[in-house]
């Protein structure tokens, strides 16, 4: 199967790809319509709400027609006439980072409804309302400690964070706060306290760099994987690709709209900075992208023969967090390097043209996690981000489409 991969890739690469491209749209057309086919799940509602930014950016002309068409059906296939969801489930933060589509459909909908005459807005509304109400409200959190009230990653992983979870949690939360109730400073201290709680507890200032997930109580039998001594107790092994950028996207995500005037507001400015820095460090100096174990180079070899590799989906998260950092302000200037650096590295390293037109991205990560105690293999050691059952590399992965799209389209603002 490797053989295989790395032959068709091959014989990808070998037709070029166009400097004059608007990737952002063609990356679009060449699978949004088959990703947002799906069901309800993260991965699907991030390549929606990247087309719905893709039409946005463009002010919805002919050119975006099909990407809101494949977007709006996306949501349309979850929810009810009403609002209502038809098959939500509960106990999984993941669950809840689809409802970002929400917003911009229920925006651009209440337009055509004034337009129109029509009454289609609403139940968008209040599916995002139901969604909100149940993270803030229900949603499992940790009970006590200097931890208190962040958000399980999921219910079968009990009093966890992850770095995934804030992308999914935390950012959609404050979407909401900045669409309906901008003036909840309850509201933004929660969210702010998701990243000080996690990110307190995973950062490691030599290196600079975020491990992966982090148990409140590591003695818990999901928690195998968990250091059980200082430093890092409750942290897992290894800084995995993938899970900082779902972190570092979070944080650009939610300074875009939390009011600056909130007392956590420069807290999290000053966790963003500590977070450009640390990937500024480990970018390699060659590609200018990063490795699916950030610490290590391709000289790292696991022991089922799979070497250290560059991977799409983070270097493509992290290039979409710089341009964003830069655009809003929360970033120095000094980022820009790193960012053009990276934004030509992806186009260089992971994209290719077939023979029809449209485009791919290689190289990614499938998918990886710790535990729960039922899957003793994933265990979180670096062996496992390479040799993982779950982990295989792909090509053409929702994960990666949706953050290069999003990279894209900031890098052509600034072009």
């Amino acid at each position: 199967m490797r053989t295989i991969f790395m032959t068709v890739c091959l014989f990808m690469a070998t037709i070029s790809v166009s400097a004059q491209t608007i990737y952002s749209k063609e990356m679009s057309r060449s699978h949004g319509e088959h990703w947002t086919e799906k069901g309800w799940d993260y991965v699907n509602g991030l390549v929606a709400k990247a087309l719905l930014k893709v039409c946005n950016e463009s002010n919805y002309d002919d050119s975006t027609a099909d990407f809101y068409k494949w977007a709006k059906s996306y949501a349309d296939k979850a929810i009810n006439e009403d609002g209502s969801f038809k098959n939500f489930k509960k106990g999984n933060i993941d669950n809840i980072a689809s409802g970002k589509v929400l917003f911009e459909l229920y925006k651009h909908e209440t337009d055509l409804d004034k337009k129109n005459g029509t009454n289609n807005a609403q139940r968008y509304k209040v599916a995002a309302d139901y969604l909100y109400n149940y993270l803030r409200y229900e949603y499992s959190r940790i009970p006590e400690g200097d931890a208190k009230g962040g958000f399980f990653h999921k219910d079968i992983y009990p009093q966890q964070m992850w770095l995934d979870g804030l992308y999914m949690g935390a950012a959609f939360y404050a979407e909401w706060l900045h669409n309906f109730a901008a003036n909840d400073m309850d509201g933004w201290s929660d969210i702010a306290n998701q990243f000080i709680i996690i990110h307190r507890h995973t950062y490691d200032d030599n290196k600079q760099l975020n491990y992966h997930a982090w148990a409140a109580d590591p003695n818990d039998v999901n928690a195998f994987w968990a250091n059980k001594k200082e430093p890092f107790l409750g942290c897992s092994k290894e800084f995995w690709g993938r899970g900082m950028g779902w972190f570092f996207a979070a944080l650009v995500d939610v300074l875009e709209v939390m009011p600056q005037s909130h007392p956590d507001y420069q807290k999290l400015v000053k966790i963003t900075n500590e977070v450009a820095a640390g990937l500024a460090r480990w970018q390699d100096k060659k590609s200018g992208v990063w490795y699916q174990l950030l610490q290590y180079d391709n000289s790292y070899m696991s022991h089922c023969g799979i070497a250290n590799y560059l991977e799409s989906s983070a270097s493509s998260m992290f290039t979409y967090a710089y341009l964003k950092g830069l655009r809003i302000g929360v970033l120095p200037a000094k980022y820009k390097k790193v960012a053009d650096k990276a934004y030509k590295g992806l186009l260089k390293t992971f994209i290719t043209k077939n023979e029809d037109g449209t485009l791919n991205i290689n190289q990614s990560c499938r998918s990886a996690g710790v535990g729960p105690a039922k899957s003793p293999d994933r265990d979180g050691s670096a062996d496992y981000y390479l040799c993982g059952g779950d982990v295989r590399i792909v090509f053409n992965e929702g994960k990666a489409i949706g953050p290069f799209i999003m990279a894209s389209l900031e890098y052509e603002k600034v072009k």
